[in-house]
């Protein structure tokens, strides 16, 4: 990767961040390209002088695209959303991404999917995610996609989300207990990505950690780890879908299209990491670090009864 100009399209949001540092320390030049690439600036001090670049981009706005892929080596699509612009971004701006990528005539493209893409999901999510994948192989049919699981890591909006209801609520309610997920640390999805750039294309691939857990014996997890001898309570569907529908509320577990998402096991077919060469992470060996915040006391607190 030394010396290569990699465009990242999403650079500093929560994954493009360990891309970029994990590309960086690989002697790469980096492009954050990103609707406001000021909110990037902090990756500054992570690269040499001049190793990094910023440019407004936005997928949506092929033109802006061309533009911010002219001269790369390689690029990567890391934008993603949920909401009403899942069409627009995660489908039709995936497309965008990479025709503006094989017009330049980069090397190699890397789309960030998830798993379950699939254009015949029952979540517009899925649905979005798997035409993006489509049309970014319509447009370059030699990129990479990698599907990880459920990401974790200091930044998340995974652990913390559930670390803070459980902290906060008298009871940790579950929704699709028993569905199967298999978090990947976002760093080795970081190290995924810097590896595929360097291997042949064409490729899909799907990233999971070491550990399947029901999402019941995650929550219970994290009650451990936190500390606070919280029950448990797996809700039924009809409960948990009433929850799941008022996703939009702050405070929320679950969207309802991540509900929808849910109804089905989140886990990786076949060992991408290990394809790439890259020995996954468990959970317990990095997240305490980051969720001590919501022991009560912080670090120097007991296990207390709730």
């Amino acid at each position: 990767m030394k010396d290569r100009l990699v465009t990242l399209i999403g650079g500093g949001g929560f994954v493009g961040r360990y891309v970029a540092q994990a590309l960086l320390k690989a002697g790469a030049r980096v492009r954050i390209a990103q609707r406001d690439p000021r909110a990037a600036f902090f990756l500054k001090p992570q690269g040499g002088l001049g190793q990094t670049q910023f440019v407004a981009a936005d997928v949506r706005r092929p033109e802006s695209l061309a533009r911010a892929v002219a001269g790369s080596d390689a690029v990567v699509n890391l934008v993603g959303v949920f909401g009403s612009a899942m069409q627009a971004v995660n489908a039709e701006g995936a497309g965008n991404a990479a025709r503006a990528a094989s017009a330049a005539g980069a090397g190699a493209f890397v789309q960030i999917s998830a798993i379950g893409a699939d254009e015949g999901s029952p979540s517009a999510y899925g649905r979005s995610k798997g035409m993006g994948e489509r049309l970014v192989r319509e447009a370059f049919a030699d990129a990479t996609v990698l599907r990880p699981s459920l990401v974790f890591g200091q930044e998340d909006a995974f652990t913390n989300r559930f670390a803070g209801i459980a902290a906060m609520a008298p009871v940790v309610p579950v929704l699709n207990g028993g569905t199967r997920i298999q978090p990947v640390f976002v760093a080795d999805v970081a190290a995924a990505v810097v590896k595929a750039l360097g291997a042949p294309g064409g490729q899909t691939l799907e990233l999971g950690g070491p550990q399947v857990l029901s999402f019941t014996a995650f929550n219970r997890w994290i009650v451990e780890t936190i500390g606070c001898d919280k029950p448990v309570v797996e809700l039924p569907d009809v409960a948990g879908a009433a929850l799941a529908s008022l996703g939009f509320l702050p405070g929320a577990p679950l969207t309802w299209d991540q509900w929808l998402m849910l109804q089905q096991d989140n886990v990786a077919s076949g060992d991408g990491l290990a394809a790439l060469g890259i020995v996954p992470t468990p959970l317990g060996a990095v997240a305490p670090a980051w969720l001590v915040q919501y022991r009560r006391h912080g670090r120097f607190g007991r296990k207390v009864a709730a």
